[in-house]
Parts: C-alpha cells; sequence; structure tokens
C-alpha cells in the first residue's frame, strides 16, 4: 500500500492529521465563541469568515514562495503562522474581546492555506499512475482527526478556568507537532520562474481542463464550507447542545476523510471527471436529506453524505488539475484552484451566519442546489472538448 511503503506520502498523512484536528476542533467551536463574545448574533460566523479569507490571501504567495524557496521552507512557514494565530484567538478568548479574536483567525487561515498543498506535494512523490492515490491518502489523514476531536472539543471547552481556552491552547500545540514533521518534507524541484505570473494564471484558467478542475473544486468547496459553518449554529436553534453537534461534526469529517482511502483507487481507474459527478449528486442527496426534517439523525446524514461528496470533488478535481499543467506551471496552477477554493469559501464563511438567521436551515440547503447543478454542467460540457494532454 502506497501509504505504507512511500516515506514521503505517510509523513503528509500525519501531518495532514495534526492540521485537520486544529481545524475540527475549531470548526466545532469557533462559531460558539462567536456567538458568546460577537456584539450581534448575525456576527458569529465572522471567525470563521475572517479564516476563509486569511486562507485566500495566503495561497497565491505561499504557492509561489514554494515554486522559489521549495516545498519544505513554504509548508513550515504556513505552519508557524497556525501557532501564532491560536496564540492570539487565545489571548482573545482570555480577555473576552471578540475582535482580537478575530484577529487571530487570520493567520490560522494561513496555516489552512499551506495544508491545502500537502495534497500537491504527495502528488510530487509518486509515479503519475498513482496521483489519484497519494492525493486521497494524504487528505485521508482527516480520518485520524475525526476520531479524535469531537471529544477533544468537549473536554477542552472547559478544561480551564476561561471556557474555550483550553481548546485554542491545544492548537498551538499541535500546529509546533506539525512545524517537528514538516522540517522532514523534500525540497521537490525547483522549476525556472515565469515572468508575468498573472497572464499565465489566465492562461492556465482558460484551458477546459483546467477551467473544470478548478470549477469542481470550488463548488464541492464553498457549498461544503456554507452547510458546515450553519450546522453547528442550526443545531443551536434547534435545541441540540454542544456534544450532540460535536458528533454530527465527527460524522461529518469522517465523511470527508474515510472515502478517500477508496476515492483515490477509483479515480486512478475511472478518471476524475466521472468521480467528481458523482460527488456532486451525493451534495445534491445531502440537501435533501437536510431538507427531510430538524432531527438529529437528519443532521447526522445529512453532514456525512456532505463530506462524501467534498471529497470526491477536491480529489478528482486536484488529479484533473495535474494533467493540465507543465512543471514550470505548476505554482500558478496549484494557486489558482486553491484561489478559487479560498473565495467561495470566504464568501460561503461569511454568507453562513446571515442566511441561519435571516433565512433559516432550509433556505442553506435550498441555496446550494442550483450551486452544484452549475458544477455537474461544467464537467458535462468539459468532457466534450479534445484536447492534448499535458502531464506535469
Amino acid at each position: 500500500m502506497l501509504l505504507l511503503t512511500n516515506g514521503q506520502v505517510r509523513l503528509l498523512f500525519i501531518a495532514q492529521a495534526l492540521y485537520w484536528l486544529c481545524s475540527m476542533v475549531g470548526i466545532t467551536l469557533t462559531s460558539l465563541v462567536g456567538v458568546q463574545l460577537a456584539p450581534y448574533a448575525s456576527l458569529a460566523t465572522l471567525p470563521l469568515g475572517l479564516l476563509v479569507l486569511g486562507n485566500l490571501g495566503g495561497v497565491q504567495p505561499l504557492s509561489i514562495f514554494m515554486q522559489r524557496r521549495g516545498r519544505r521552507a513554504g509548508l513550515m512557514v504556513g505552519a508557524w503562522f497556525g501557532v501564532a494565530g491560536a496564540v492570539i484567538a487565545s489571548l482573545g478568548v482570555y480577555l473576552g474581546d471578540f475582535a482580537v479574536f478575530c484577529i487571530g483567525a487570520v493567520p490560522i487561515g494561513i496555516y489552512q492555506a499551506s495544508a491545502r498543498y500537502y495534497r500537491y506535494v504527495a502528488l510530487e512523490a509518486v509515479e503519475a499512475a498513482h496521483r489519484g492515490r497519494a492525493a486521497a491518502y494524504v487528505t485521508g489523514g482527516g480520518v485520524l482527526a475525526a476520531l479524535v476531536a469531537p471529544e477533544l472539543a468537549v473536554w477542552s471547552r472547559d478544561a480551564l478556568v476561561v471556557p474555550f481556552l483550553g481548546a485554542y491552547l491545544a492548537m498551538i500545540v499541535m500546529a509546533v507537532g506539525a512545524i517537528i514533521l514538516l522540517s522532514g518534507v523534500a525540497q521537490g524541484d525547483i522549476p525556472a520562474r515565469i515572468p508575468n505570473g498573472g497572464q499565465v494564471m489566465r492562461d492556465l484558467f482558460m484551458r477546459p481542463k483546467i477551467f473544470a478542475a478548478v470549477s469542481i473544486s470550488a463548488i464541492g468547496q464553498g457549498v461544503m464550507v456554507l452547510v458546515m459553518t450553519a450546522t453547528p449554529l442550526a443545531m443551536k436553534f434547534c435545541g441540540f447542545d454542544v456534544s450532540q453537534s460535536s458528533e454530527v461534526i465527527r460524522w461529518h469529517f469522517i465523511g470527508m476523510f474515510l472515502p478517500a482511502f477508496i476515492a483515490g483507487p477509483l479515480i486512478d481507474r475511472f478518471g476524475p471527471r466521472n468521480i467528481a459527478f458523482i460527488g456532486g449528486v451525493i451534495l445534491l442527496t445531502s440537501a435533501g436529506a437536510a431538507l427531510m426534517g430538524l432531527g438529529f439523525g437528519h443532521f447526522l446524514v445529512s453532514s456525512l453524505l456532505l463530506g462524501l461528496g467534498w471529497n470526491l470533488m477536491l480529489l478528482a478535481g486536484t488529479t484533473l488539475l495535474g494533467e493540465g499543467h507543465t512543471l514550470a506551471e505548476r505554482g500558478h496552477a496549484q494557486a489558482l484552484m486553491e484561489l478559487a477554493n479560498g473565495v467561495l469559501g470566504a464568501i460561503a464563511s461569511f454568507a453562513a451566519g446571515v442566511l441561519i438567521v435571516g433565512a433559516g436551515w432550509n433556505a442553506v440547503n435550498v441555496g446550494m442546489m442550483p450551486v452544484v447543478g452549475v458544477g455537474l454542467i461544467i464537467l458535462l460540457v468539459s468532457g466534450w472538448q479534445k484536447l492534448p494532454l499535458v502531464r506535469s
């Protein structure tokens, strides 16, 4: 098995688990901290929105930095931002200061941006025939976090006298652990620089294969962030406690990561477009499950399917992207995909609180359906394009 035989894939798998452990605890608790500290209920998800904004601002600089200085340096810089953000967020919780807490979310978002590149580094560590597996196995590191994060979130919430402080102090420890692990990542190839990077990214986006890869990944990311961010608030408004919402988030993350161990081989065998299409259909099914009721089971099944659909669309998009650019274009192509993911993710995070408070849970799920439909149409249309394959 690739995960056991390739040291780089195994190292990135563990680093991914540490990152997602930080992220899952944050996703479970950050909006709840927002409710406690924000001056208005509609601002409860603002910290998560700023986190995604930090992600958005970090993706391109980190990609170009790694293109020039190597993978190890870029990934370690990203993890240091995670340490800094967790320190600031901890201070905000300790002081009860919503503004300071929001500031801490931005560098945590940059850490998130760097972790998004783990799967690309895995692609470079294997042969072309195993790229789907490599990206999937590294992404699947999150399943380890999914098994631990809910208990950690519940325990750390009240571990110290100041509620929620323990969770953000734990994030500092986990981000430091990631830095230690990432020091073992290979630097990788450092290709010649391409001038006029903006024009390169525009040209890449015009290629049907790249356009399809970026679109399906970004749509899956945006929809997932919207519904996932809204879920703890929706459950709170429906009378569920933190332990119940943590359990739903656990199954959401299991859906996000456990299928990766199957999705990778499926992508390598059946092609990324077919698997991405299946992912889109599963996202629509998730919305349908949410609209059937407001019981605990409805939230759990919907969140599980939401994670599964996201997994297939992200991994298929990542693999498809790798088929459409050269080595020299790698940094710009990957930055383009993560920039698109960040834009839709930021919009979704900022919209989640407003939609939940102003329109309700059903409106969130109805609204995601036409967006996913656009992604499915893009997949169908791009499949008709007959272009020569350009491998990285």
